[in-house]
């Protein structure tokens, strides 16, 4: 049995000044931002943001095989927490090289973080930071004050890249 890593984040009390720079060092590097639903979000993009999730979960510790299309579709589409702004996708020269997912769920008054991913020859330039950093601000625009995720415990860059921006431990 794994004992999952649960993180939240208190969004009101995030600094967002501290990461700013990774924002700008990514566009300056021809690093651009949109979303889902600046890009459309139609069946082209709904299948190439599944394509982007499967490669970038690959490496994810136990992550076992990977949704079929009409499983993704049916799991992150079409639910009611899906809002096409919380997509985040970091593109170079035109093409998606990551992406990050968050999930709304006012019932609960949360957000829900459910993956930040770059394709592996464009990690290690502070890419999940800046997606992350653009993922809180949606979700404090959006009116949530608590942003919650969970990472296997063998899945050490996401926990301390997570654990960096302020996620804490989640009381049980």
């Amino acid at each position: 049995m794994v004992n999952w890593v649960h993180l939240e984040l208190d969004v009101d009390a995030f600094d967002d000044a501290a990461y700013e720079p990774y924002l700008v060092r990514a566009r300056e590097s021809g690093i651009g931002f949109t979303t889902m639903a600046e890009a459309g979000d139609g069946p082209e993009q709904r299948r190439a943001l599944y394509e982007l999730n499967r490669a970038c979960s690959a490496d994810i510790p136990e992550r076992g095989e990977f949704f079929t299309y009409a499983a993704y579709v049916a799991h992150r589409f079409d639910v009611p927490s899906y809002d096409p702004a919380g997509v985040v996708l970091a593109t170079r020269a035109g093409e998606w090289i990551g992406m990050t997912a968050t999930s709304l769920h006012p019932s609960d008054g949360q957000a829900f973080s459910e993956m930040t991913g770059v394709l592996a020859p464009h990690r290690g330039r502070g890419l999940s930071l800046a997606l992350k950093l653009l993922a809180i601000r949606f979700v404090r625009a959006a009116g949530f004050a608590r942003m919650v995720t969970f990472h296997h415990p063998r899945n050490a860059s996401a926990i301390a890249m997570n654990r960096r921006l302020g996620f804490v431990d989640r009381a049980a």
